[in-house]
């Protein structure tokens, strides 16, 4: 059975694993527990009502951190003609069609995320059996296909803090909402955003209560549980 370390076992005797905590003592909580050696990533981790087996119930959306991500995001961009300027302009780490598909194919992934115009899909189509298990793959509804004029404003929200998120298997939810450097104001806007968008996103045909459990963490620490009815009610500062 694999231990813990005493960093890990100090911070777990500070959270409390029956309570619930308010958003803000969630994240003023997570802010005290003792630190590691690098920027931990905060996580929410959200267990939802819902059975992703049916096409209807999936949850899958994406949402801009109004405070980013505090990480430096690498931009595959699929694009041919006019939008390779425009790609490249806005910032795309890397931009083109054929080289990389060659270069995807053959083990090459030091990209985060790809976005794409509609009219190259056909030739990455492809890569799907790479891409896709790997949640790579542009695809309309999480906003990583988009027209040739569209392209350069994709490109900036993606580098600026726009994240996917969609379930898992097993109904699940996790996503990154910022870096533990951040400010408590900071993490809360980035928390209030994610809510308000997986609240939004919630399918017509989920039954009950939508959102099961929400659980605030970080990359070395132990998981806080939020209070549902305040974490979902939370919205993004106007």
């Amino acid at each position: 059975m694999a231990s813990h370390g005493k960093r890990y076992l100090e911070a777990r005797e500070m959270v409390d694993r029956k309570r619930e905590y308010l958003p803000q003592e969630a994240v003023a909580l997570l802010k005290s527990l003792p630190t590691a050696k690098f920027d931990q990533t905060i996580e929410l981790h959200m267990r939802l009502n819902v059975d992703p087996r049916h096409a209807d119930q999936q949850v899958r959306s994406t949402v801009m951190l109004p405070s980013g991500t505090g990480q430096q995001v690498r931009v595959m961009a699929f694009v041919e003609g006019e939008a390779v300027q425009a790609a490249t302009e806005a910032g795309a780490d890397y931009v083109g069609t054929d080289e990389y598909i060659e270069r995807i194919q053959n083990g090459w992934l030091e990209f985060d995320v790809t976005v794409a115009i509609p009219q190259v899909m056909g030739k990455i189509g492809r890569l799907g059996r790479v891409l896709g298990p790997r949640g790579l793959m542009p695809n309309p509804r999480a906003g990583t296909v988009v027209q040739a004029e569209d392209i350069a404003n994709a490109i900036g929200e993606l580098k600026q803090g726009r994240v996917e998120f969609r379930t898992d298997r097993t109904a699940n939810l996790h996503i990154p909402i910022g870096k533990l450097s951040f400010s408590e104001d900071a993490i809360m806007a980035n928390l209030a955003a994610v809510m308000n968008a997986v609240v939004t996103a919630r399918p017509s045909s989920a039954r009950g209560q939508y959102i099961r459990r929400a659980v605030l963490t970080s990359t070395m620490n132990p998981g806080i549980i939020l209070d549902l009815p305040a974490a979902s009610s939370m919205r993004p500062a106007q």
